[in-house]
């Protein structure tokens, strides 16, 4: 690897907001570590006390909720979730319209968005059947991996 594909690999992980990345192939090994911020702190949980028992078992602490449940509508939904880390875009230029738009069919194989990683713009299909009913990623902002960027309709 060049300098060159060094720095432009620097470059985007800056622009990612990402704090880590891990490089491996045949050839080379690169790890990188953002320094200088610090870590947000997860938001505290408070959980209600647990009542006193007579007994001297100590009772187990209930285990604190990981996110809100989705609503029950939302649960009849599937996620189109993004491959790879990288820009998430609507469109394949600015001038150009949305790939698909909430209301739009989809099926296995069809262009939903494109997300560029290291100045690659790669086409995210589809791989399942339905009615796009939400975005769930503003144009041109960052994504991570396995982040759910639509929920579709199954038809």
């Amino acid at each position: 690897m060049e300098s060159k594909e060094i720095q432009n690999l620097i470059d985007f992980i800056a622009q990612s907001g990402l704090d880590e990345v891990n490089i491996e192939t045949s050839e080379l090994k690169i790890k990188v570590k953002r320094y200088g911020t610090a870590p947000a702190a997860p938001a505290p949980v408070s959980a209600p006390a647990p009542a006193a028992l007579p007994a001297a078992a100590p009772s187990p602490a209930p285990a604190p909720e990981a996110a809100p449940s989705p609503s029950a509508t939302e649960t009849k939904y599937i996620t189109i979730k993004s491959p790879m880390i990288g820009t998430f875009y609507r469109a394949s230029s600015p001038e150009a319209p949305a790939v698909v738009n909430v209301g739009d069919e989809v099926k296995p194989g069809k262009v939903v968005c494109i997300i560029e990683a290291m100045k690659l713009f790669n086409e995210i299909e589809s791989e399942v059947s339905g009615r796009i009913v939400k975005v769930l990623v503003e144009n041109a902002t960052p994504v991570e991996f396995d982040q759910p960027l639509f929920l579709v309709d199954p038809v």
